[in-house]
């Protein structure tokens, strides 16, 4: 099977492929980048295609989508904010760049 065949995963992987993927393009993600993280987050969660037989693809326990929102938990508002503030400069500067081509 050739790499980035799809036609292993099960139904609910790409749909779960396809929200990550939505979730990042929403962020301002480019579709390529999206869509490359989102698989990877399904292959973290599920150890990647399809597994049939007995003991095979045993549950992780630890799904990628469960431990959202630690990073932010664990800074101050003042680290939040000068995050925030770096981000917005460098979307202004790269739309900046953008414009003059």
């Amino acid at each position: 099977m050739p790499q980035g065949d799809k036609s292993a995963y099960t139904d609910k992987q790409k749909r779960k492929a396809e929200h990550i993927e939505q979730g990042y393009e929403d962020r301002g993600v480019s579709h390529e980048e999206a869509e490359r993280r989102a698989w990877a987050t399904v292959n973290k969660d599920d150890g990647g295609g399809k597994k049939s037989g007995s003991g095979r693809g045993k549950h992780t326990d630890h799904p990628a989508a469960h431990n959202g929102g630690k990073a932010s938990a664990s800074r101050t508002a003042a680290q939040r904010s000068a995050s925030a503030k770096k981000a917005a400069a460098t979307r202004k500067r790269n739309q900046e760049q953008h414009a003059h081509h």
